[in-house]
This record gives structure tokens, C-alpha cells and sequence, in this order.
């Protein structure tokens, strides 16, 4: 078993930040054939997805969606002005689990890992253990 820690700055108030290339390269670096991924955002604010990264109009289009479905300013009551990150990351959620065989994350031929961004910029810790077996 093996933690990685990544840090990576964020550009904008919400954004998905394709981060597939660094958790492939956690991967071969431990040298697991079979076994479990899991990445976790450590973070009230962010989260991360799996979807497609393939078109770049997806995430764009995925983060104007979020927006209309929990707005910035709703009314909320906590005083930090951020509630709707919040909300977003409850409903998003803070962790993946993603099978591993023969070496390789098993994600789907259009798939990618994503970091979802929620109140930003921001410097943003996400972490990837590996699980053998």
C-alpha cells in the first residue's frame, strides 16, 4: 500500500481539473497489477468525478449545469459566502474507488479522473492510495 499526495492551484471559482495522467503515474510507480484506487479530495470545497475527457466542452458544460442547480447566492445562512461549494461537494463526493487490472486503471475507453473545484482559486490537496490484491 502506498499513498501519493498531490497538490495542484486551481484557476477558477469552479472548474474540473483532469488529473488522470498523475494517478496513472502513482499506478505504474508502485508496480500493482490487481488491486484498488482510490482517490480522495481532502477538501469541504472540492471533490472529484469520473467522466468524460475526451471533449474539453464536457467539463465546461458539467460545471455551467452545477452552477444552475445550487447557485452562489441562495440565501444560505453560513457566513463564509461559499455554501453552495458545500452543497456541491456533499452531492459531488470526496472520493473514488477505481478497479485496477493487469496494471492499469480500468476506466472506460472516454473517461477521465477529474478534481472538481468548487470554490477556487485555491491551492487544492488531493491524495491516491493503492491497494494491492
Amino acid at each position: 500500500m502506498k499513498i501519493f499526495t498531490h497538490n495542484l492551484e486551481t484557476r477558477q471559482r469552479q472548474e474540473l481539473v483532469d488529473i488522470t495522467g498523475a494517478v496513472a503515474s502513482d499506478l505504474s510507480r508502485t508496480g500493482i497489477s490487481e488491486g484498488l484506487c482510490v482517490v480522495f479530495a481532502c477538501h469541504t470545497t472540492a471533490a472529484v468525478t469520473i467522466n468524460e475527457n475526451a471533449d474539453p466542452s464536457v467539463p465546461v458544460d458539467i460545471v455551467g449545469k452545477l452552477r444552475q442547480l445550487v447557485p452562489a447566492n441562495d440565501g444560505y445562512r453560513h457566513l463564509e459566502g461559499n455554501s453552495d461549494a458545500h452543497i456541491l461537494s456533499t452531492l459531488i463526493g470526496p472520493s473514488l474507488v477505481i478497479p485496477v487490472a493487469q496494471g492499469r486503471l480500468t476506466l472506460g475507453t472516454w473517461q477521465g479522473i477529474f478534481f472538481v473545484e468548487l470554490d477556487g482559486p485555491r491551492r487544492r490537496t488531493y491524495k491516491v492510495k493503492l491497494l494491492a490484491g
